[in-house]
């Protein structure tokens, strides 16, 4: 089979504790896991997909009870629950270890996942990962914690398209960058029973799984990890990126100027190499000499602003 061939998009089923999972799969190399946020799917890495296949095995997957994998009522929906199905899933695909791609809440899920299964995680990339240090969307949370909150959110998937599109259209630092096909993967999963219900569950022990987070983040101070962030994100601050690198010393930050929310849908080209060059540089123990990790996000920095991104 030639590399183009290895290349091309597959998509599966695999079952993991009885429940069907959905993902796309392409190309060959070393696993690599891509987790989607609170509400997307695994079509939100239709733009990265086959760059990365180019040198890694990628499994883009819709997390449990979300996008094409099967609905189960009152699956457990908290980080401890969902970090230990995805070994689970690991398992049911015969991975030992595989290094994960992230965004938002499925960034908390990786992380979570990091350190109750260290030895399974090779390194991270995470895209503005929900974490215990950020309090901007704090208010929303409660509000959709209440009867009232609970409510609206039931109605969301039966909303004008067009509000929809302009509420994905926030998440981007340029709405001009929105992509043809880019809502679908947010809003087609929403349509199926069972959706919001776990959508809501997420939601309703948010506070609890963000202090579960912070007590096991002294796990992963040894763990390879990429952060890349927007300037202009409204959803996960910057300021709290900072603090997750104070914390995790092996943690380099890249900033996008320009980019909001959903830096790898916004600006695939520059995510992609990205993520790339941080899967293939040496591992400490790989290498003898260690790249500072305060240089990347300065070089990164230039790159952006000769591309003009800002």
């Amino acid at each position: 089979m030639t590399r183009r061939d290895l290349n091309q998009i597959a998509e599966g089923f695999v079952v993991v504790d009885g429940v069907k999972v959905h993902y796309e799969r392409a190309g060959s190399g070393r696993p690599l896991l891509l987790l989607h946020g609170l509400v997307g799917s695994a079509k939100n890495w239709r733009r990265n997909i086959s760059f990365l296949a180019q040198n890694s095995e990628v499994y883009a997957i819709d997390l449990f009870n979300m996008g094409e994998s099967e609905r189960v009522p009152g699956l457990d929906a908290g980080l401890e629950a969902t970090a230990d199905r995805l070994a689970a899933y690991m398992d049911a695909l015969g991975l030992d270890e595989a290094d994960i791609a992230a965004h938002s809440h499925g960034g908390a899920v990786a992380m979570m996942f990091a350190a109750r299964h260290s030895d399974r995680v090779r390194r991270l990339i995470l895209f503005a990962p929900a974490n215990p240090f950020c309090d901007l969307g704090h208010q929303l949370i409660r509000f959709y914690q209440t009867r009232f909150g609970i409510w609206v959110a039931r109605q969301i998937p039966s909303l004008p398209r067009m509000l929809k599109a302009t509420a994905l259209s926030r998440m981007y630092g340029d709405p001009s960058r929105v992509s043809d096909g880019a809502l679908e993967g947010y809003i087609e999963g929403l349509h199926v029973p069972g959706t919001m219900d776990h959508v809501l569950q997420i939601v309703q022990r948010w506070f609890v799984d963000m202090g579960l987070l912070r007590s096991v983040l002294e796990r992963l101070v040894a763990k390879p990890m990429l952060l890349i962030w927007g300037d202009r994100d409204r959803a996960v601050g910057l300021n709290s990126a900072r603090e997750l690198q104070r914390i995790l010393p092996q943690s380099s930050l890249m900033v996008l100027p320009g980019v909001g929310h959903i830096p790898f849908e916004e600006m695939p080209e520059i995510c992609n190499k990205a993520m790339r060059d941080w899967l293939l540089k040496p591992l400490p123990s790989e290498a003898r000499v260690t790249v500072s990790r305060h240089a990347e996000p300065a070089t990164f920095a230039n790159h952006v602003a000769k591309r003009g991104a800002a």
